[in-house]
């Protein structure tokens, strides 16, 4: 209705403007005509100065009722002054024409056609050449074409309504034909929907097209009719399935819970065999170093052993000459020399092995210990240099110890002690291995917020990458099979992060050493 609509106003609106430019042109043409005809005969009124045949002349114009007034001028000599009225036609008011005067122009003004043409004459008897002696002024009635252009516009208006009425009448028409059908069919797929009966099936109707469609309804509804049997058939299947399913996740449950016990009992006993390998390596270390001590306190022990007998052996002799009264004073004199020197033997060597098992003592005090104490650290990393001695004299490193002397903290000096000897025998066994001079560096220094900064490194050939990310894992060792238990670097991540409370991190190239850094808490801690 609307594509008609629009065609209707379209062409409607063409054709009135065509009607309308004919009629417009028809009689402007008509109107020019007639100006062209009176000005032709004019030129011989005015050159012959005869105003009343032309008024005869003009008079037979009331034949044609268009035309309203006719006014000729012509020329003259008066100054200021181009033009003057000659004579004058009019059919109901007399007009003068437009002072601005325009030359063989035709206007529309209003209801008016107003046209004005040149009178000419032949300049001489050769005729080339033509003057102008005056011109017309011919004002028409446009009622005539205003009538017209209204009766066309009205006929137009009144096709275009009947057009558009015929139009409105066959689209209700044919939408009874065809959308009532259709409206049937949504009506049934909306009924279809609602219930879920897809049984049902829609009726045909007299237009093929719509045919068409009610069959492609009915077998959609058909093949939907048949899925919703297969899926029926397929969740009775699956509840079958599940109620089966449920039975043997209920056993699979009771299985695993009775697997997941069974792992942790498992794990269990896997920890506490762990804390006793850790305990068991703690201790071995402290045996080993029982061992080295014991065989470094032999050698003054023995000195003084030796020099003691000796004196025995030359006071029995002292004693037999003096109780024979053959003692003489330059024996005496011998024997007290050796006596003084035999004496300061044994007092230097009885010291030494004071000092090294009162080192001893403190250090395996400190590692079966967990209490805090205040010590100089500096002393402390001598301790326990002095405890491995036995080790590190087999070996040509060396060991440097840059801290301050006078740095005093409160802390637990078991953990540093087992800290610093499993990092000291790893870089023996481990880092130098093949390398005859190695260096180790251990420096300590005070940071803000009471913490202890303690660096590590030493110049062997690092930890290759495989071993560096999982370094601090229990059992990971390079010495599988030759010794190693694999449970040094993780007894120190232990005792760093549990036993001190803080943190180290690890630096290290394959072929460039290692490095750590320790940070952890103390208390009570100042330098003279």
């Amino acid at each position: 209705m609307a594509i008609a609509t629009i065609t209707l106003v379209i062409s409607s609106g063409l054709s009135i403007y065509t009607q309308i430019s004919t009629y417009e042109k028809e009689i402007v043409t008509h109107v020019e005509t007639l100006a062209e005809l009176i000005a032709s005969n004019a030129g011989n009124y005015i050159r012959e100065n005869d105003v009343s045949a032309t008024q005869r002349r003009l008079s037979s114009l009331s034949t044609v009722p268009i035309v309203l007034n006719v006014n000729i001028y012509r020329t003259t000599d008066e100054p200021g002054k181009n033009f003057e009225l000659f004579t004058a036609y009019k059919r109901n008011v007399s007009i003068r024409a437009s002072d601005d005067y325009e030359p063989n122009s035709t206007n529309f003004r209003g209801n008016f056609i107003e046209v004005t043409r040149d009178i000419t004459l032949k300049a001489d008897d050769s005729y080339d050449t033509e003057d102008r002696i005056g011109y017309i002024f011919l004002r028409a009635s446009a009622d005539s074409l205003n009538n017209q252009v209204g009766k066309t516009i009205l006929i137009n208006l009144s096709v275009m309504l009947v057009m558009m009425l015929v139009s409105f009448l066959l689209a209700l028409r044919l939408q009874r034909v065809i959308t009532g059908p259709i409206e049937n069919i949504a009506d049934f797929l909306q009924r279809t929907s609602r219930q879920r009966d897809y049984s049902g099936r829609s009726e045909g109707s007299n237009v093929r097209e719509l045919d068409i469609l009610s069959e492609a309804v009915n077998v959609m509804l058909s093949r939907i009719q048949e899925y919703m049997h297969k899926q029926k058939q397929a969740e009775e299947q699956h509840r079958k399935l599940n109620a089966s399913l449920e039975d043997m996740v209920n056993q699979r449950t009771l299985a695993l819970k009775d697997a997941n016990q069974e792992l942790i009992q498992t794990l269990e006993k896997l920890h506490q065999f762990q804390r006793q390998i850790v305990q068991n390596e703690k201790m071995a270390s402290l045996g080993d170093m029982v061992a080295g001590v014991a065989h470094e306190v032999n050698t003054p022990i023995g000195l003084g052993v030796t020099a003691s007998t000796m004196m025995l052996d030359r006071l029995v002799t002292i004693q037999k000459e003096f109780e024979n009264k053959t003692l003489k004073a330059s024996t005496m004199a011998k024997f007290l020399a050796e006596s003084q020197e035999n004496l300061n033997i044994i007092y230097r060597n009885l010291n030494r092995a004071a000092e090294l098992i009162s080192s001893f003592k403190q250090v395996a005090v400190d590692q079966s210990s967990e209490n805090s104490r205040s010590f100089c650290f500096a002393q402390l990393v001598n301790e326990i240099l002095l405890s491995l001695r036995p080790r590190l004299k087999k070996v040509q490193h060396k060991i440097n110890i840059e801290c301050d002397p006078t740095l005093t903290v409160e802390t637990k000096a078991g953990p540093i002690n087992q800290i610093l000897i499993n990092l000291i025998m790893n870089s023996i066994i481990h880092g130098f291995e093949d390398i005859d001079e190695g260096q180790i560096d251990i420096c300590a220094e005070l940071m803000s917020g009471n913490k202890l900064k303690l660096i590590y490194r030493d110049n062997g050939k690092g930890i290759p990458p495989d071993i560096r990310k999982r370094i601090f894992d229990p059992f990971v060792t390079t010495k599988r099979g030759q010794g190693g238990s694999g449970l040094g670097m993780h007894l120190v991540y232990n005792l760093v992060t549990q036993a001190l409370n803080g943190s180290i991190s690890l630096t290290s190239e394959e072929g460039h050493g290692v490095e750590f850094i320790i940070v952890f808490p103390v208390a009570n801690a100042k330098t003279a």
